[in-house]
Order: structure tokens, then sequence, then C-alpha cells
């Protein structure tokens, strides 16, 4: 739990590992996930690196695992995942995983090509089998009618007649007339010919219209339906097509109508002349396709045999292909010694971890056999280390938060503790009614208790995915607007009644109701005595001045919450200055910036908590009477433009004696606060610069050490970057910075913190306005809505009442918690990242990424099912 206040500790260590032993060791420090190595290659190609011949077959392993798993799915095979991770296996066993997947692949490669084939075989039989019964509708409607001429009309052989100079020719055909049957006609010199196929549905209008244009109307198309969809071999979808037989005269027509259908990707098969020829086709294609159905039927089982075998172990597989992966990438990141027998790395580690990684180390070296121990050694540096904050399930998903504005420096104070505590809580003040926070507490609480199983699912839904990440934040929000839903007294609009409203008037309910013209006087004796023990008078609800009275109390309590988190964030950069040992920083940017905001705006806070308990409705002394009670935001005004107000006749515009001398004193001591934050930190630079140049050298000596050698020692024991820790957590680091450019800084920064602090506190303000907003849609709906459901009586009305309370169900959840619920957390992610974490978070840093398996194998799964 420390390191969530403060990152870890880091430090660079050098390790040195047997080449024998590299692949077993890195293997460990994968499993234990908390080494970040650094790519001491990072001049060579990745194709010219020690390692890249592994890489590639792993890459190859892994795309005939991705193809298997494609095969399974498709055939709807659920795949075993026993949740297990098993260890990466030993480098001779990749021989095995090669030869297995080629195994596989190449057999179902085999397979599918033969079912390929068959189905084909299958189609065209199939295809040839509709032609031979359809066709031979054809035939027999020709019989029926006699002759061709019958069927097609006799304008249409003129047109033949003129195409072809052959006008006899047709006149005889037309006297004598042509059997259907044939594939020529009883003619003297003329004679008719015919092909039969299948094509696409959708294609046939364009066919169509293709052979009346190209062969000038001379040919003669009969088509139909056939009823079934097929089955396309290659892709395995289901297509419609139809059956179709092209009359024509003469070799060119022919040549012409094949390559139309050529191009239109129509399949032509062979039809008979003759009947009986037809007859004895159709009985072979039946048997042919019985005896197919049989093999595909063998294939098929054979297929599904070979999938259900491989489905038990592809989730192991890709496991292991994945860690071998990650495993030869880490090691192409190292360096090879002289001897090419040791394998050098450098890694940022955690400090407290030096010892479990050691151990780790160890494991993994007498796994390989190697009798040479692997060496850890610490290094000093000047860089920045990485970022790490240990997380858990609960606390991830508000470092999550932290981190989307900008990951922490180096051993800077990490919002994301305080955090926990103070987002949902801002939440809850805009989004308070106990209905919509209990609704939301339900569905976190909910995604908690089911949190294995959903986990388990892994879906691919981006919002849920969403969702389901921050379900302790959701669950927490709810919580917490059920607490402010109860302080405000709303639910759905309406209020509860639990301890008995403490107004009470000696008019009787007719007076009270018929009389619109009366008003009720809250200063007068007439109520019990006792305010309402908890939150807000249910009274308040059906009150006329509810809004005004709300108005004034959320504005103010905005104020005041605004005022101390901004307070609270100055404070937590007082903590980042002491352990920076910044001495500067506190002197020259803390007390200033604290003595700015506690004399104007805390002050202005402490004059809303006098005014609460000094004025009130029924006080004796006119001078503390609710209409004497002054105007906060006149009296700040006045205070900062010492403007002296305006004094009345009874009412006094000061809450206590000497409240304008003070006053004038606590604006002068803040303005005097700007300048000192704006020249008391470069003038003190450049005073110990001058005194840096004055100094004379320090003479070398090493009789209890090395000077510089001590420092550098002292700099790697808090975490070998001291000065770049200095720097990223708002220590000196100026060095090397011009003067002009720290004078500009500066003024920049004093700039936005004393404008910053008027424009931030103004913007703790959204807390009220949203508020407001969302009791008042509560209340629209539930008028508009529900109440007339309410109003009717009878069955009918129980009806009315379902259906209408349905309707106002929907839109509760989807406007009033969904919508409203985004707004709110879009709002109160702004105040924590702009009003309280520019108080003191930098978030210069860069985030810990250490080599884990388990990290790698997330973002695997998810790319695989993407």
């Amino acid at each position: 739990m420390g390191s969530l206040f403060r990152s870890e500790e880091m430090t660079l260590c050098q390790l040195f590992l047997q080449s024998e032993a590299a692949y077993a060791c890195v293997s460990e420090l994968g499993e234990l996930g908390l080494v970040q190595f650094r790519d001491l290659n990072p001049d060579v190609n990745a194709f010219q690196r020690k390692f890249v011949n592994e890489v590639r077959r792993c890459d190859e392993m892994e795309r005939k695992l991705r193809y298997l798993e494609k095969e399974i799915k498709k055939d709807g095979i659920p795949m075993l995942d026993t949740g297990e991770s098993p260890e990466a296996p030993q480098p001779r066993e990749m021989i095995d995983l090669e030869a297995t997947f080629e195994k596989l692949e190449n057999e179902l490669r085999e397979v599918n090509q033969n079912a390929e084939a068959l189905k084909r075989n299958f189609l065209e039989l199939t295809e040839l089998k509709h032609i031979l019964r359809k066709t031979q509708v054809f035939f027999d409607e020709a019989a029926v009618a006699g002759n061709v001429p019958n069927i097609m009309s006799r304008n249409r052989y003129l047109q033949m007649a003129d195409s072809h100079r052959e006008e006899e020719q047709v006149n005889l055909l037309g006297e004598e007339g042509i059997r259907a049957g044939g594939a020529g006609a009883q003619g003297q010199n003329l004679k008719l010919g015919f092909v039969a196929g299948v094509i696409l549905r959708e294609r046939l209008p364009a066919f169509e219209r293709m052979l009346w244009r190209a062969c000038r109307g001379n040919v003669f198309l009969r088509q139909a339906m056939i009823e079934s969809p097929l089955e396309d071999p290659s892709t395995g979808d289901k297509v419609y097509k139809s059956v179709f037989i092209i009359f024509f005269q003469g070799d060119q027509l022919k040549t012409r109508v094949k390559k139309i259908c050529e191009g239109f990707r129509a399949t032509l098969y062979p039809c008979p002349e003759a009947p009986t020829d037809r007859r004895e086709m159709a009985m072979g294609v039946m048997t042919r396709i019985e005896d197919l159905n049989t093999v595909l039927g063998q294939t098929q089982d054979h297929r599904h045999r070979v999938l259900v075998a491989a489905a038990k172990n592809l989730k192991n597989w890709f496991v292991k292909v994945r860690k071998i992966k990650a495993i030869y990438h880490t090691l192409n990141l190292f360096n090879l010694d002289v001897t090419q027998k040791c394998l050098i790395a450098e890694c940022w580690v955690p400090l407290l971890d030096i010892e479990t990684i050691q151990i780790a180390l160890r494991r993994g070296t007498e796994r390989s056999g190697s009798s040479v121990p692997p060496i850890l050694n610490r290094m000093e540096t000047f860089e920045d280390p990485p970022t790490y904050n240990r997380t858990n399930k609960f606390t991830s998903a508000f470092q999550a938060l932290i981190n989307a504005y900008g990951v922490a420096s180096y051993r800077e104070m990490n919002p994301a503790p305080y955090t926990i505590i103070t987002f949902p809580f801002l939440f809850a003040v805009m989004f308070g009614d106990l209905g919509h926070g209990a609704i939301m507490a339900l569905f976190g609480l909910w995604m908690v208790l089911k949190e294995k199983p959903l986990a388990a699912k892994k879906t691919d839904n981006e919002i849920w995915n969403i969702f389901f990440g921050g379900r302790y934040i959701i669950f927490l929000m709810g919580v917490f607007s059920m607490y402010t839903g109860f302080v405000y007294n709303d639910i759905f609009s309406k209020s509860l009644n639990v301890f008995g409203s403490a107004w009470s008037i000696n008019y009787n309910t007719s007076t009270v109701m018929e009389n619109k013209a009366l008003q009720l006087d809250p200063g007068s004796k007439d109520y019990s005595g006792t305010p309402y023990p908890i939150g807000l008078d249910p009274v308040w609800q059906v009150a006329e001045n509810k809004i005004i009275f709300l108005n004034a109390y959320k504005m103010k309590i905005s104020i005041i919450f605004g005022v101390i988190h901004m307070l609270f964030g100055v404070f937590v950069g007082l903590f980042n200055h002491r352990y920076f040992k910044n001495k500067l920083a506190i002197y020259c940017e803390f007390i200033p910036q604290v003595i700015f905001l506690v004399f104007l705006f805390f002050y202005m806070t402490l004059m809303m908590f006098m005014k609460w308990t000094k004025y009130s409705a029924d006080s004796e002394d006119v001078r503390f009477s609710a209409g004497c009670a002054p105007s906060i935001l006149i009296t700040f005004i006045n205070m900062v433009l010492f403007k002296a107000p305006e004094k009345g006749v009874e009412c006094s515009p000061f809450m206590f004696a000497g409240q304008e001398g003070l006053q004038k004193f606590l604006v002068i001591i803040a303005l005097l606060c700007v300048p000192w934050m704006l020249l008391a930190k470069p003038i003190m630079i450049m005073r110990s610069r001058k005194e840096a140049a004055h100094q004379p050298m320090v003479p070398y000596s090493n009789e209890n050490g090395d000077a510089e050698t001590g420092l550098n020692q002292q700099n790697a024991t808090q975490g070998g970057a001291a000065v770049q820790q200095g720097a990223g957590g708002g220590g000196h680091g100026h060095d090397n910075e011009e003067m002009s450019e720290i004078f500009i800084h500066q003024g920049i920064h004093t700039i936005e913190y004393v404008l910053g602090s008027v424009s931030h506190t103004a913007s703790y303000l959204r807390l009220w306005a949203l508020s407001l907003a969302h009791a008042q849609l509560a209340e629209v709906l539930w008028n508009m809505v529900l109440k007339n459901g309410l109003q009717q009586g009878g069955w009918i009305g129980g009806i009315a009442l379902w259906a209408i309370f349905g309707f106002w169900a929907v839109l509760t959840v989807g406007i009033l918690v969904l919508m409203e619920g985004l707004s709110a957390f879009l709002h109160t992610l702004r105040l924590h990242w702009v009003e309280f974490q520019s108080k003191f978070y930098a978030g210069l840093g860069y985030a810990f990424q250490p080599f884990s398996f388990e990290v790698i194998l997330e973002t695997g799964s998810s790319s695989t099912e993407e």
C-alpha cells in the first residue's frame, strides 16, 4: 500500500547470463513480471539480431494455430480453456511443437481440399440433376404444343430469317414444324441447336438482356428457378441459382452464346437430345450423388475428429508459443560479450524485489542445468527511472484515471489514494439522489460479485469492458450518491419523511389549501423547535421557494468543498518538496500559495459558516435576523476592491467587530504573496549561482573514499537518479537553465496559480449546477410521465400505470442514470485533473512496463479475438 502513495523505488541493474541458461532465466522473469529490460541494440535491424530465426519459427507456429482456430470456430467446436497458464517449453520442445502443428495443418488442408473437390463434384451433379428435370419440362411442353413455332412467335422467326437471309426456310419451318425433343429441327435446311446450364439467380435479368442485344433477338431462352439453395464449395455460403436453356441457329450464334455464358459465369452442362438418354443420365446422376453423400459424410467425420482433438490443446498451444516468442524477443534486446558465451542485459527493477528476482534467476539456472550462476549488479545512472505503483483489482481502476492524465514523475506523490474517496464523493454531490444512486450501486455490486464469471467471458465489447473495468468506481459512486441523496432528502424527485418534519402550522387544512395568498413565515414560533436530524426537512419538497433555498445551500457547499479540495492539493505538494529536500520550493512557492489561498478563499468559506450560525429567521435581535444577513459574494468583492459597504440603519454590513480592518490586512498580505511567488525563487537561484562561482575547488581526496564516488553511491541508494528525481518531482532541476528562462517560467507559474485560484474556485460551482439540473430533470420526469399514470383508477388505470411506469423507468435509467451519470463523471474527472492535481502533480514520468507473460497473453488473446 506504501507504493500507492508514492511510486516504488527503482534501480538499474546489469544482468549477466550464461547462453545455455538465458532462456530459462528469462522465462522465470516473465512469470514473475517485475523486470523491465532495456534495448542494448537500438541501432541493430530487427532482421539482423541473434534470435531472429527463432522468432520467425514462432510466427510460423502462431500462423498455423490461427488457421486451426479459424477452422475450429467455423465448425462451432468449443475450445477447452482451463484458465491455467503452462510454463514456457524448453527450446528443444519447439521441434516437437512444430512437427505437431505441421502434421495437423497438412492433414486439415488435405481434408479440406478433398472435401472441397467432393463438394464441387456434388454441386455439379446436383446442378445437372436439376437441368435434366427442368429441361424435360421444357421439351414436354414443346411436345404437347406440337412444334417450336407454337412456343416461339412467328415474328421471332422472321427476325431470324432476316438476319440469315433464310426466309424460305423459315416459312417451310412454320408449315412443317420442328420436333421439340431434338437438337435439330425437321426442316429442309434449318437446324436449331441449344445449350443448357445454371446461373446465379441475381445475374439472370442482365444475362437475358445481354443475350437479346448481342444476338439481336435471334435466340430463344427458357429458365426455371431451383427452389432449394445450393452450397458454394469454396466459401460454404448458400446461393440461389436458376436453370436455363437457349435455342439458337448456326455455329456463329452458338459461339456467341457460349461466350456470353462464360462472361456471366454460367455453368453449361451436356443435355442429351433423346428423352431416353436423359432418363438414363438422370439415373446415373442420382446414383453418383448418393455415393458422394456417403463419402462426404465420412470426410466431415474425419475433419470433425481432427478439430475436436486440436481444440482440447489449442489454448495451451497458443500460450506456449506466445511465451516462447516473447522470450526470444526479449533475448534480442541483450548483448553478447566478447567470448560469445555470456549474454548481458540491463533492466529496471523495484528495489524491494531484487531478492525475489535473484531467486527466480537461480531457479532458471537450475532448470537449464547450468553450473554458472547469474550475476545481478546494481548500476549508477542519472536517467529517470520508470514509475511503478503496485495496484490490485480495486485500486487499478483509480490508478488508470490518474495515468490517463499523465504518469507520475518518479517518486512523486500519487493522487490515486486520495481519489478513491474524493472522486466518488464529488460525483455524488452532483448526482445526489437516493433512488438513482441505488440503481448505480446495485449495478456495480452485481459486477463485483460476479466478476470471475464475467471476466472469464472475455468479450470484445468496448463499452462493456469499460464498465466492467470500473466496477468498483461505479459501486462507490452509487453508494456515495445514496448518502448525498439521503442528505438532500431526494429519491426520484420525492422526499422521505423518516424522522417527521420539524415544520408545523396553526392553520387548518381548508385555510391552507383554499387561501392562495397565505404566506407562512419560517421565523414564526409555529415549528416544533427541533430541526430535522439529518439532511433537508421533507417539507421543502412542497415549498414554493425550494429552488431559491437549494440554490443558496448547494452553491455554498460547492465553494466550501472546492476550497478545501484545492487547499489539500497544495499541502500534498509539501510532501513532494520535503521528500526531494527542495527547501527553496517550500519557502518560495508553498508558503505564499497557502497564504494566498487561505487569506482570500478560505476566509470566504469561514464567512459562510459564520453566516449560517449567526443569522437566523427566529433571531430576536434585528441585526442578526434573516433580512440583515449580508451577501457573501458582495462582501468578498468589496473586500478585494477595498470598497466600503453600504451601511444600513438597523443592519450592519459586517459580521463581527474589526472585520473591515481584518479584511484589508488579509488582502494586502495575499497581494504581497504574488511578488513573493514571482521573484523570490529566481533571485535565490541567481544568488546561489554567484556564490558557487566564487567558491574554491574542493581538493581530490581518497582518504575516506572518493567524494564523487560517495555522492554517486548516495544517489544510487536513493534510487539511482537523485538529480533527475528533483527535476521530475518538483526539485531544483535548473542547473542548465538560463536565468531568463527561469524568470519566464516562474512568471507563468505565478500567473497560472493566482488566476487559477479564482477560476478553479468558480469551477467548483459545477457541483451546484449539475446537482440542481439533475434534481429538476427528475422532477420534470415524475410530473410529466409517472404522475399521469397515478391519477387514473380502476383496472384501466392499472394497465396504464404499468405501461407508463415502464416508459418512466426506461427514461430514468437512460437519461438520469446513464447520461446524467456520464456527465457528472466527466465533470468530476475535470475537477481532479485540473483543479486538484495542478496544485502538486507534474505527471511527466513514464510507466514501468515489465516483461510479463500475463500482460503479453492478455494482449495476444484480445488481438486474436478481434
